[in-house]
């Protein structure tokens, strides 16, 4: 029944959860991604015609999505207040990165796959309409909106692009 599912499963795993971390901002919620997706897969491995890749990223973007709209997200009370950051302090390349990551958190679920599909992933348009499910239109759209969201964003706002790149 294997037909090289498990031999796909050890080569791309890793970019799996890769992919599913910058979606959910997570890795113990990326880890669950990827092995709902891997377990949606493998019941319908024999139809899979071609690369697997486009088929699996879907069922991963479509179950966060479903994931996301169910999870509350309202207040959560702490013990103690959170640090907070020292203005004198220079801005460290973590601290972009983590600025960036929490602004691209508050994109929409569409918004956030579109992006890091393109962006991160390194896939094409068309391959992103693909994996989400809808026309290379909208696809645009997403991008523009998600990428005009970004640009006002206050914590990122002064970020050169090659900062925003890394």
């Amino acid at each position: 029944m294997d037909d090289g599912f498990a031999e796909y499963v050890a080569h791309r795993h890793l970019r799996l959860c890769r992919m599913a971390y910058l979606l959910a901002r997570d890795w113990g919620t990326a880890e669950d991604l990827v092995q709902t997706a891997l377990a949606k897969a493998w019941l319908a491995w024999r139809r899979i015609e071609g690369n697997p890749d486009p088929y699996v990223y879907r069922i991963i973007v479509n179950t966060h999505t479903s994931w996301w709209r169910r999870r509350w997200r309202g207040e959560v009370p702490a013990e103690t207040l959170p640090e907070t950051p020292d203005p004198r302090d220079a801005a460290s390349e973590i601290d972009d990165q983590a600025a960036l990551w929490n602004a691209i958190g508050t994109l929409s679920p569409r918004q956030r796959a579109v992006i890091v599909l393109h962006y991160f992933e390194e896939r094409t348009l068309s391959q992103v309409a693909d994996i989400v499910g809808c026309s290379l239109g909208t696809v645009k759209t997403q991008l523009s909106r998600a990428l005009s969201r970004l640009r006002v964003d206050p914590d990122i706002r002064t970020m050169s692009l090659e900062e925003v790149q890394r």
